[in-house]
């Protein structure tokens, strides 16, 4: 009788321990500190909703902002690139005026210094030299003269996508052999990779939450074995691919967090949420993986506001931050250049500004 006991007592610690979420796993709090005034700005320039920010191998800062706007007030031309030295202050601006600048979304630096960015506006991807000219183009904008031109519709069925052209593109990473992996983005739902001389190889992808599927491939990033991270946000993981979209694995962030956390702007979102998982805890809006050897990978989400230091394999090593207009607090978190495991820079929507954080070591 005792012994029935005992295995009923263990088949039911079995199957609560199955049944409960990853969530409960707890993660150490990440001490970090913000440098104040870090982007030394000209009296008359400003940042807008800061999309995008990269370093390069000079540790000049890079950042893409939804700023020098033009036009009426709604569908205005909102992108603008600017760079920095070491010491944030400011060099130069990038593209002045560019026939690709509609809205800002992410900025990339490769190897080589050239300067990459993708601009959701007008559907294409730019290579800078890193003397700032323009060295390709992928993509094309809509016509100024097309009576059809308008804003981007996300029809159900969603229309087939289109070789060498994007729908709403959002990010872009590279492989040891020069290829170009770029996500796209909120209507194609695919991701598209283009080798080193910039010719279209293949896409993959598409709308649904399947292996392979993505509702809005955010952010994406390759680490040095050739692994493509893209941060599926609207169905809160990151899915692992190899260079030719076979999926491998998916990583999934579950760390408890204050169910009083603020947000960064609106109503707290009620949980658990259906639909886009956008605003769902640990669903990730931007990624950044640290340069080899050791490398890890960060995630940061909208609400609460955090960033995830994580492994490889999806193992949640610590969490810093939250919403917020302070330093130290985010006000979503778009894009994040991490140069080195303790040395973050992240861009912010609502705060328009870079934050450059540093990371100390945990006890």
């Amino acid at each position: 009788m005792r012994r029935c006991v005992l295995l009923l007592i263990l088949a039911v610690v079995i199957a609560v321990s199955v049944l409960l979420p990853a969530q409960q796993e707890r993660a150490p709090e990440i001490p970090f500190r913000s440098v104040p005034g870090f982007l030394k700005l000209p009296p008359d320039l400003y940042l807008g909703e800061v999309a995008g920010v990269a370093v390069n191998s000079k540790r000049h800062v890079f950042v893409f902002s939804r700023a020098n706007s033009s036009g009426p007030a709604y569908a205005a031309a909102a992108a603008q690139l600017l760079e920095f030295d070491a010491d944030g202050k400011f060099v130069r601006e990038i593209g002045h005026n560019l026939y690709a600048w509609s809205f800002a979304h992410s900025v990339k630096v490769d190897t080589d210094d050239n300067i990459w960015v993708a601009d959701k506006g007008s559907d294409m991807v730019i290579k800078f030299d890193p003397e700032g000219r323009v060295a390709m183009v992928i993509g094309r904008k809509q016509e100024a003269s097309d009576e059809g031109t308008a804003p981007l519709k996300h029809p159900k069925p969603p229309l087939p996508p289109v070789d060498g052209m994007f729908r709403q593109v959002t990010d872009m990473a590279w492989d040891a052999a020069g290829n170009t992996y770029i996500s796209d983005g909120y209507v194609n739902s695919r991701i598209a990779k283009v080798d080193k001389n910039g010719n279209w190889l293949r896409s993959w992808g598409e709308p649904g939450n399947q292996p392979g599927q993505f509702n809005t491939p955010h952010s994406i990033a390759v680490d040095a074995a050739g692994n493509v991270y893209v941060a599926d946000r609207g169905n809160r993981r990151i899915q692992v691919l190899d260079g030719e979209g076979k999926f491998l694995r998916q990583l999934v962030i579950d760390v408890p967090f204050d169910p009083n956390a603020r947000p960064a702007i609106g109503n707290k979102p009620e949980l658990p949420i259906t639909g886009s998982q956008t605003m769902a805890p640990g669903a990730p809006w931007a990624i950044c993986i640290t340069p080899p050897p050791n490398q890890v990978l960060y995630s940061s989400d909208g609400y609460p506001g955090r960033i995830y230091k994580l492994t490889l394999d999806g193992k949640v090593l610590g969490v810093l931050g939250e919403s917020g207009k302070q330093l130290k607090q985010f006000g979503w978190i778009h894009e994040i250049a991490c140069p080195s495991e303790n040395e973050l820079f992240v861009g912010e929507l609502l705060n328009w500004r870079v934050q450059k954080l540093i990371l100390e070591p945990m006890h």
